[in-house]
């Protein structure tokens, strides 16, 4: 995703074994699908990688140093297309978990309403 005009993802990495028999989706991924990611994206800079006698992955390094591992073991290249244009449109931040449902500036000091209320 592009932030203020800018994509934030910098490097996608594609890690591979060429003997598994669970990088087969994505030995098939790098044949048809990744040279049109290449080409439609010429901001992105995509590395692959052979790591022998590991699962596959798509590592996503984006500009705030960031990093998102995505596990595409047993993929279709169509799925993996798929996860590769989720890190790509991503903002490489921390997902934060909110505490409440709802957030305020100034919260209530009778509690939140509900539909169940008792008279």
């Amino acid at each position: 995703m592009a932030l203020r005009g800018v994509w934030q993802l910098q490097n996608l990495v594609v890690n591979y074994c060429d003997w598994g028999g669970s990088s087969r989706g994505i030995r098939a991924f790098m044949e048809s699908h990744l040279p049109a990611l290449k080409e439609n994206n010429p901001q992105l800079e995509v590395v692959t990688q052979l790591v022998r006698g590991q699962h596959p992955n798509l590592m996503g390094i984006y500009k705030n140093h960031n990093e998102r591992v995505v596990c595409v073991r047993n993929l279709a290249p169509e799925d993996i297309m798929l996860q590769a244009s989720r890190l790509r449109c991503s903002l490489g931040r921390k997902v934060v978990k909110l505490r409440t449902r709802h957030v305020t500036k100034r919260p209530s000091v009778q509690g939140t309403w509900t539909t169940e209320l008792k008279m």
